[in-house]
């Protein structure tokens, strides 16, 4: 059994960065999650702010074999949150304000329940202003590819990694479905074909990384703010602009994209379509409480899948 906090767990905390005239009154742990607990502390003045805890008890997923330049899996840890929040308000992208950090945990702004989601069924006026923060993302420019907090010199280009990457999932999701397990090879073929006509390149930008409606929440004053920002790293910006297209549907034209190169941005799209079948069959396979949701996600992505190669 997972053992979650408490409102005593927080006390401590509250009393030691909000004042010792503050006290915690409720605590709420959010849905969502699957690497970090994400909880919501209501104080005795009548406000409230969030903690972020990376544990052991608040991580759902289960060891996988990784490419060794994977920048973007296990990324996780208040490291990884502290230089990432500052690098994107750097970049001038609205993000929760940081109240402390120390540890596995982190106490920021409470900006809110509503997610752009759930915004843009009566209201798209902020697609905009995601877009243009987007915008800004995607013209900061890194000096190479991988995770901000660990920047070194690589020793291939971003692609190559992409395509190994995927060939990995491939491999472990053969494991688990039979359909898949049929088509391995040309679903392999196909991979190596959209690699091949991907032309090199040198232009690595500030991206989120998996960013969806559900990880922008809307403040008080009517802000796009990301959340999740623990996967932000410097890379193609078209592994961004795959992931929005997917998340955001019709919606997508109104982010208003900077340029991008269609080859690569193939490559991005059915990579993730594998990834997005071997995550979710594994998280699945845990005590996650959204275990179905997970299937049919893994499902719609296996379809997507031998449509390619049909």
């Amino acid at each position: 059994m997972r053992a979650f906090l408490t409102v005593d767990d927080v006390t401590e905390l509250v009393a030691e960065q909000l004042g010792g005239d503050r006290r915690a009154v409720g605590l709420e742990r959010l849905t969502g999650g699957t690497k970090k607990g994400v909880y919501r502390i209501r104080l005795d003045d009548g406000r409230s702010v969030v903690l972020y805890v990376w544990a052991a008890a608040e991580d759902y997923w289960p060891p996988s074999e990784t490419v060794p330049d994977d920048p973007f899996t296990d990324a996780s840890g208040a490291e990884l949150f502290v230089t990432n929040r500052a690098l994107l308000a750097r970049a001038g992208v609205r993000v929760p304000e940081l109240l402390f950090a120390g540890g596995d945990r982190a106490l920021v702004e409470d900006v809110g329940s509503e997610t752009l989601e759930t915004r843009m069924g009566y209201d798209r006026r902020p697609l905009a202003e995601l877009g243009r923060s987007l915008r800004r993302m995607h013209t900061t420019a890194g000096p190479e590819w991988g995770r901000p907090a660990a920047l070194r010199a690589q020793n291939r280009p971003p692609e190559e990694m992409i395509l190994d990457r995927a060939l990995a999932h491939l491999a472990a999701v053969v494991r688990r479905d039979e359909r898949v397990a049929t088509a391995r090879t040309r679903i392999e073929d196909h991979l190596r074909g959209l690699r091949e006509r991907v032309e090199q390149r040198r232009e690595y930008v500030l991206i989120h990384g998996e960013l969806g409606p559900d990880h922008v929440f809307m403040s008080a004053a009517g802000e796009p703010v990301m959340i999740d920002i623990e996967g932000v790293t410097y890379f193609d910006a078209e592994w961004e602009h795959a992931f929005l297209q997917l998340r955001f549907q019709a919606a997508y034209a109104e982010l208003a994209p900077v340029d991008l190169d269609p080859a690569r941005l193939e490559l991005c799209r059915f990579a993730q379509v594998i990834s997005l079948i071997e995550g979710p069959l594994r998280i699945a396979d845990t005590d996650f409480p959204r275990g179905q949701w997970m299937r049919d996600l893994a499902e719609l992505n296996i379809n997507k899948a031998l449509a390619a190669v049909s």
